[in-house]
C-alpha cells in the first residue's frame, strides 16, 4: 500500500484509498469494483489491498476470472463443485481479476451467481474489469441472471475507475537504459 502511485491523472482518490486500507468494508461483506484501461494498475491496486487485508489476519483469495470457469467445468465434473463453493464463500475477500476479458457461458453466469449470492452482504468481493461497469449486463448476456448477478454486486459496492495510460510504459520507459546507436 505505500507504494501507490497517487498522480493525479490516475484519478486515484487518497482519501477513498486509504479509507479503504482500513478493511472495514471487508468486514462489512461490502464489495470493491476497479475498473480501467489495460495497464492502468487494476490488478496491482487490487492485489496490494488483498495484502493489506492478509496483514490484518483477513483471509484473501485471488483468482482469475477465466481459470476460475475452467476449474469451476472441472469440478462440476469431479463431483467437487458444492465443496468448492463451500470454501469460496467463506473467503473474507475474493478477488476476481480479469472481469469481462474472456466470454462466458450459460454455466459460467449461473456459477458467478453462485458464488456471488453465497457472498453477498456477508463477505467482500473485488473485481477488477477493463469493462466499464455501465456493459456488465450486456456481457453477462443472460437478461435475468445478470439482473440477479449486478444486484447482489452492486448494492454495497465500492468503485474505484483508474485513469490514464498503461504503467507498464511508464515503469519500463525508467527501466530500460537507452541504447545510443552511434
Amino acid at each position: 500500500m505505500e507504494d501507490i502511485d497517487y498522480r493525479g491523472s490516475r484519478g486515484l482518490d487518497r482519501s477513498k484509498v486509504m479509507a479503504l486500507i482500513q478493511n472495514t468494508w471487508i468486514r462489512q461483506g461490502h464489495n470493491l469494483l476497479i475498473t480501467g484501461a489495460t495497464g492502468t494498475g487494476k490488478t496491482w491496486l487490487g492485489c496490494a489491498l488483498g495484502h493489506q487485508a492478509c496483514r490484518q489476519r483477513l483471509s484473501v483469495r485471488y483468482l482469475r476470472l477465466p481459470r476460475l470457469f475452467e476449474e469451476l467445468r472441472i469440478r462440476h465434473g469431479d463431483g467437487s463443485f458444492g465443496r468448492y463453493l463451500n470454501t469460496l464463500a467463506k473467503v473474507d475477500l475474493l478477488i476476481l481479476d480479469d472481469w469481462g476479458l474472456a466470454p462466458m457461458n450459460r454455466e459460467d453466469v449461473r456459477d458467478l451467481l453462485e458464488i456471488i449470492d453465497d457472498r453477498v452482504n456477508q463477505r467482500a468481493t473485488l473485481i477488477t474489469s477493463q469493462l466499464p461497469v455501465d456493459h456488465w449486463h450486456e456481457y453477462l448476456g443472460e437478461p435475468t441472471v445478470a439482473d440477479a448477478v449486478l444486484d447482489r454486486l452492486l448494492q454495497s459496492a465500492h468503485r474505484l475507475d483508474l485513469k490514464g495510460d498503461s504503467l507498464r510504459r511508464h515503469r519500463d520507459a525508467h527501466e530500460i537504459p537507452k541504447v545510443d546507436p552511434s
